[in-house]
């Protein structure tokens, strides 16, 4: 993205969607979203998340998880299960509450906060959750994480991911 953004000599507020190559489901509604998102707050970065609803997703390390702050900032993001339920969990893993999002493969950028990223080291925690949106985290910088408004379809995670993409798409 950053060469492109030089290429094209993009001003610094200019809105830029990055849809994950592994979440070819994504339709137009949640593209919008996500760069309308952005373009409402004064923030370089937006992402979207969905409902987990089950405990198989909530447990699942592909699918990743994004706990808010009140003003719907991303506090901070993971493969494992956070929130940790202590009460719920404590009792049995079937069920999970209300409190849980995953996150998905799309984020809205401005051009200028993708001049500042490229000359960043990746952090630490970075390292250790294999997701790059902690160096935002990292160096200070706050991701605006909306609900999105419409459940995308399958993601890419895994070969039997990608034949239910294939079956849907066929």
């Amino acid at each position: 993205l950053a060469e492109v953004v030089e290429k094209c000599a993009f001003s610094d507020d200019t809105v830029i969607v990055n849809v994950q190559g592994d979440e070819p489901m994504i339709p137009a509604t949640i593209i919008r979203q996500v760069a309308d998102n952005l373009a409402q707050r004064q923030v370089g970065m937006a992402t979207l998340a969905v409902p987990i609803h089950n405990a198989e997703e909530a447990f699942n390390p592909n699918a990743v998880k994004v706990v808010l702050d009140a003003e719907g900032y991303a506090l901070y993001f993971s493969r494992a299960t956070i929130p940790w339920d202590r009460d719920r969990f404590a009792e049995g893993l079937e069920t999970v509450g209300d409190n849980f999002l995953r996150h998905l493969g799309i984020y809205g950028y401005r051009a200028g906060f993708i001049r500042r990223y490229v000359n960043w080291q990746p952090s630490p925690l970075e390292h250790i959750e294999m997701l790059e949106q902690l160096r935002v985290l990292w160096y200070g910088e706050k991701i605006h994480v909306a609900v999105a408004q419409e459940v995308p379809g399958t993601g890419v995670d895994t070969p039997e991911d990608l034949e239910r993409v294939r079956a849907e798409m066929c």
